[in-house]
C-alpha cells in the first residue's frame, strides 16, 4: 500500500484528496471549460454527489498507485481553498509514460499556480527515481501548453498513441527542471 505525500510551494499544499472536499471539487470539475481539455475528455460533474463518488474512486485508486504516482487536491495556503487538482499518473497503453497535469477551477486561471504545482509534482517524481515525466495537451490548449514549456518542459510531437486521440507530447527530465522553476520558487539572486 503506498500514500500519497503532502507537497508545499511557496503558495500551495498539495494533498490527498477527501471525500469532504466534493463541494470545492464540483467547482473544478463541474466546469466545462476545465474537463473538455482532460485527456481523456471527462463529463462534467453534474452534482456534489457524483463528485462525492468520483473521489472516492480516486482515493481508491491512489492507495493502489506506485509511488510516485497520485492524486492530489491544490489547496491555496492563503485561504485554505482548494482550487484544483493534480495527478502523476501512468499512460497507456503501457503505463511506462508517467503523465503530469493539473486542473484548476477556472477563476484561479492567470495566477502561476499551475506552474507552482508542475514544478512541485515533478520535483516529488524525481526524488522517487522517476527519469522523467510527460505532459499531454489537446491542440488547441493553448493555456496548458505554455505553462508546460514555462516549467522546461520540451516538446517531443503529436501522437495518437495514449488515449486513441491526437495529443502534443512534452517532456522534463531532471536536469531540465531547477532552471525552470517558477520565479516564485527560484532561490534569491546572490550579489
Amino acid at each position: 500500500m503506498t500514500f500519497t505525500p503532502v507537497l508545499t510551494t511557496e503558495r500551495l499544499t498539495l494533498r490527498p484528496w477527501q471525500v469532504e472536499d466534493a463541494p470545492a471539487a464540483l467547482d473544478v470539475y463541474g466546469h466545462t471549460e476545465v474537463t473538455r481539455w482532460l485527456s481523456p475528455e471527462m463529463d462534467q460533474v453534474p452534482d456534489q454527489a457524483a463528485m462525492r463518488l468520483l473521489l472516492q474512486q480516486w482515493t481508491a485508486e491512489s492507495v493502489r498507485l506506485p509511488a510516485p504516482a497520485g492524486r492530489w487536491a491544490i489547496q491555496r495556503d492563503s485561504d485554505g481553498l482548494v482550487i484544483g487538482g493534480a495527478v502523476l499518473l501512468p499512460l497507456p497503453p503501457g503505463e511506462e509514460d508517467l503523465e503530469i497535469g493539473w486542473q484548476l477551477r477556472p477563476d484561479a486561471w492567470g495566477n502561476g499556480y499551475a506552474a507552482e504545482t508542475t514544478h512541485a509534482l515533478a520535483s516529488w517524481a524525481f526524488s522517487q527515481d522517476a527519469h522523467e515525466v510527460f505532459a499531454v495537451v489537446r491542440p488547441g490548449n493553448t493555456r496548458a501548453a505554455a505553462t508546460v514549456r514555462n516549467n522546461g518542459m520540451h516538446w517531443v510531437g503529436e501522437t495518437t498513441k495514449y488515449f486513441g486521440i491526437e495529443l502534443q507530447v512534452f517532456r522534463l527530465r531532471m536536469a531540465d527542471l531547477d532552471s525552470a522553476a517558477p520565479a516564485s520558487l527560484q532561490p534569491p539572486a546572490r550579489d
